[in-house]
């Protein structure tokens, strides 16, 4: 059905209305697990496929916790052309002065695992919420990055916040992902990036119970480091011919 929508219907009527190619159309919008089965319906008509510029999805699991992350590189490797933009993710809420730490390990998988299976953009869903995790007309309390406690006019920064802005405030518009490996991939994973500016910014996450010692090699340059237990960290360099 989305499929004819937007064939016989929404793509027409924006390109009769000089909308497109300026706008740029998402389909799907929804959770990870079904994205290669949805982009294979839609792309293979080439009516259909002509108009959408990439895939929208979301991170929430199913009922055996999978939150199939492999699948947002198969659609990469199937129609490479075509782009991906994570669109919603969010935790249940809770008390905005305890947020758990466990949010924020949340939010910097999923945007690290998203970005190394060639996403572009990666927007939360709430970026700022009350002290009941609303505003909501259905009742679906959430968490955020940012909780406001209106009756008391306090602001609260979660941990979820700081998580975002290891990537957020160190990966800057326009920077491309470039190689990068983690010999211990038990409880370490990274992402870099090398930035318009001519930084290199590494992301490295250790969702392991214990602080973690590494040697970080860019070519024939090596730097021992070391990051905390269950923590993200941001290492900024500078390329080796700057």
């Amino acid at each position: 059905e989305e499929r004819d929508f937007v064939r016989d219907h929404l793509g027409p009527t924006l390109e009769a209305n000089g909308l497109l190619p300026g706008l740029r159309l998402l389909v799907w919008d929804h959770n990870r697990d079904q994205m290669p089965e949805r982009a294979k319906v839609i792309y293979s008509d080439a009516a259909a496929e002509s108009y959408v510029w990439g895939m929208a999805f979301h991170w929430y699991p199913d009922r055996r916790g999978d939150c199939y992350f492999e699948n947002v590189e198969k659609v990469h490797e199937g129609w490479p052309h075509k782009h991906l933009v994570f669109t919603e993710g969010c935790c249940a809420w809770s008390n905005p002065r305890n947020e758990e730490w466990s949010h924020a390990m949340t939010y910097a998988e999923n945007i690290l695992r998203d970005l190394n299976s060639w996403t572009e953009a990666w927007i939360d869903w709430n970026m700022v919420l009350d002290e009941t995790g609303g505003p909501n007309h259905m009742g679906n309390f959430c968490s955020a990055p940012v909780m406001v406690d209106v009756s008391r006019d306090n602001v609260f920064f979660q941990p979820s916040y700081y998580a975002i802005g290891q990537f957020a405030r160190f990966v800057q518009p326009g920077s491309d992902r470039i190689s990068c490996s983690c010999s211990n991939s038990k409880h370490l994973q990274a992402t870099a990036f090398a930035n318009p500016d001519g930084t290199l910014v590494a992301v490295v996450l250790n969702r392991g119970p214990t602080d973690l010692r590494f040697k970080l090699v860019l070519e024939d340059s090596m730097a021992a480091a070391c990051v905390p237990a269950r923590s993200v960290t941001t290492f900024v360099l500078l390329q080796p011919d700057a």
